[in-house]
């Protein structure tokens, strides 16, 4: 082998070791392209486990919507109601963890289960993906002789546990704020539960029910057609609803009257690949925290326009998980003790 050749096999395997040892370096770096460009390869199932109509049910839609353009894949809603919303979640945190399967709901739901007893799960176990904020709303039916929020809260007073309030059940943001509202007037009513906020609602405005305490998104169509009469917003803040006007605090009945704010959004549980929750986080800073229809279904239903993920949106949700959970247990509805499962009182 003369001296040209060699020089030449010299020169091959330099360039084969060097085109080796970078592909070995580039596979232990980040590749900023690859993590957030996942492609679903076929539909996408969301569990809503609430009824059709609802609050959860609005709201993911919407934000369903503009999800598939940004995704370029059908998202199929499945509603799966039953046990206070344990039930469609469960479907989702026991499916395959391939990305394809997620749910929906409040939050504070998912802080509440493990204490009910009825489902094993903590916020943490989820990526949560948060786009508003919802208030409660205590309402009547139009026909029902209570004016404002302290007379229907005197007629409490004066008939404990005969008044009937309708919630979309156990652990659901109506029950939620009813129970609030009953410790710190020191009142008790008597519970209705449906199977969603939208059917609560519907049963106050057929008259099956007194009351309702259900959140303003479901009760908005009612009021403004003044099948509802709003008494107060079950907070420390007024809201101001589109085609109708200004709803009072309830904290102008009951001074220093607060509630957390309560999320909803659409929840993936972890374990799955990576590049998906890379790739929904891209699409709600790009496109969820951006989007006029979302923000305009917000304005329109009475809700806060608040997208947001990560770390911010455990830290976000985390109060009103934490008074969900206490006031389950304080109540009497929960079986477990929350601070047994990590979640200390306020």
């Amino acid at each position: 082998m003369n001296k040209k050749e060699m020089k030449c096999r010299f020169a091959i395997r330099r360039f084969l070791l060097g085109s080796a040892l970078a592909a070995g370096f580039s596979m232990l770096l980040p590749n900023p392209g690859h993590a957030a460009d996942w492609k679903p390869v076929r539909p996408i199932n969301l569990i809503v486990p609430w009824a059709a109509g609802g609050s959860t049910d609005q709201v993911t839609r919407v934000v369903a919507a503009e999800m598939e353009k940004a995704l370029g894949q059908t998202i199929v809603i499945v509603n799966q109601p039953g046990a206070s919303g344990s039930i469609g979640t469960m479907s989702a945190l026991e499916a395959a963890k391939d990305g394809y399967t997620w749910t929906a709901g409040a939050a504070q739901d998912l802080g509440a289960y493990e204490t009910m007893g009825s489902l094993k799960t903590k916020i943490t176990d989820w990526n949560l993906f948060l786009s508003v904020a919802n208030v409660s709303v205590l309402s009547v039916n139009a026909n029902a002789p209570y004016k404002d929020a302290k007379e229907l809260l005197d007629a409490m007073k004066a008939q404990p546990g005969k008044i009937s309030v309708a919630t979309a059940g156990v652990t659901s943001s109506g029950h939620t704020a009813m129970d609030l509202i009953a410790k710190a007037a020191n009142v008790k009513y008597r519970h209705v539960t449906y199977d969603g906020g939208n059917p609560a609602v519907v049963a106050t405005v057929a008259g099956e029910t007194e009351a309702t305490s259900q959140l303003a998104v479901e009760q908005a169509d009612m009021i403004r057609g003044k099948r509802l009469r709003p008494l107060a917003t079950i907070s420390d803040k007024q809201l101001e609803l589109e085609g109708y006007g200004v709803i009072p605090p309830l904290s102008q009945v009951l001074p220093g009257f607060t509630a957390p704010d309560n999320y909803f959004g659409i929840f993936i549980p972890k374990g799955v690949p990576d590049e998906v929750i890379k790739t929904v986080e891209k699409i709600w800073a790009d496109t969820i925290a951006k989007s006029d229809v979302v923000k305009k279904y917000a304005v329109s239903r009475g809700a806060l326009f608040a997208p947001t993920f990560g770390d911010a949106a455990q830290k976000a949700a985390w109060p009103a998980v934490q008074s969900n959970a206490w006031s389950l247990f304080n109540s009497g509805k929960a079986k477990v003790s929350p601070d047994t499962v990590g979640i200390p009182p306020l």
